[in-house]
């Protein structure tokens, strides 16, 4: 089964049926959602997820629409019934906290997905219209979460965003499964990059380092070698018997010792000299 379906059977089973206000807010997410489909007075809800068609009539039964029907053809479920209302959503009825928050898991609820976190972080809500999805990116943004907009459809990509998503909707053994993921994740491609970044150094280290051996060598078969200043001569030594080391390394192996940046000086002489 998918995280994202993983998520929807968590808040399909929150249990909050007796508090009529977040009933009908959670049934108003579902009705502003892309699953939703109207024709005159007939409402039809489409899902995958047997969980969250079985929310979406308990729903339906707390708010006293109690004539539906649910229809099963394959792997897909719907329910469809009957209404003269004229379901409002606006900022008026979605004004408490916990309204808001209801609302919002009906959304997810309604037409939501969750990619898999393991592989990349995404998550996105379908709306029926653009000021469904304006309203509802305007709730989500009033708890400090950003999520962004793209026609009818609302979508983040950053982990700590979704995670804070998730936490807002109620889905909180969610949050730990993808926290832990998230945190495993992160640390792989830090260890990831740290890696890279040495092995470019090492690389880095050993071109520089062959370069200048074959710079002394070519100097040791002419008088440019014994003609150098003592100095070049025992770092150029130095180099021979050492081609792995580092710049720091080789000043350190020197009678007196200097830094990275003088060494580097000095085999830059060097390079002068034997291409001169």
């Amino acid at each position: 089964m998918s995280f994202s379906a993983d998520v929807k059977i968590e808040l399909s089973k929150i249990n909050n049926l007796k508090n009529k206000q977040e009933v009908y807010a959670e049934f108003l997410g579902y009705f502003v959602s892309s699953n939703i489909q109207i024709k005159k007075n007939v409402i039809k809800f489409s899902t995958s997820n047997e969980y969250n068609i079985n929310r979406f009539a308990k729903l339906l039964n707390n708010i006293n629409i109690n004539d539906y029907k649910i229809n099963i053809v394959g792997k897909n479920y719907s329910v469809k019934f009957k209404t003269e209302e004229n379901f409002t959503v606006n900022n008026e009825i979605l004004r408490e906290e916990n309204i808001k928050r209801a609302f919002i898991r009906g959304c997810f609820l309604g037409a939501g997905s969750i990619n898999n976190p393991r592989n990349k972080y995404h998550l996105e809500i379908i709306f029926r219209n653009e000021d469904f999805t304006k309203l509802a990116q305007d709730i989500i943004q009033s708890f400090g979460i950003n999520i962004k907009i793209l026609e009818n459809t609302l979508y983040m990509k950053d982990g700590e965003e979704i995670s804070n998503f998730l936490a807002l909707i109620g889905a909180s053994s969610a949050v730990l499964k993808f926290e832990e993921i998230r945190v495993i994740r992160d640390t792989k491609n830090k260890v990831n990059r740290l890696v890279n970044c040495e092995t470019a150094n090492l690389n880095k280290t050993i071109s520089a380092s062959v370069k200048q051996i074959e710079d002394i060598k070519k100097m040791q078969q002419t008088d440019k070698f014994n003609k150098m200043p003592e100095d070049l001569k025992e770092i150029a030594e130095l180099r021979l018997k050492n081609p792995d080391a580092t710049l720091e390394e080789l000043g350190q192996m020197l009678t007196k010792p200097i830094g990275k940046s003088t060494v580097n000086h000095r085999f830059k002489k060097i390079s002068e000299i034997a291409n001169s």
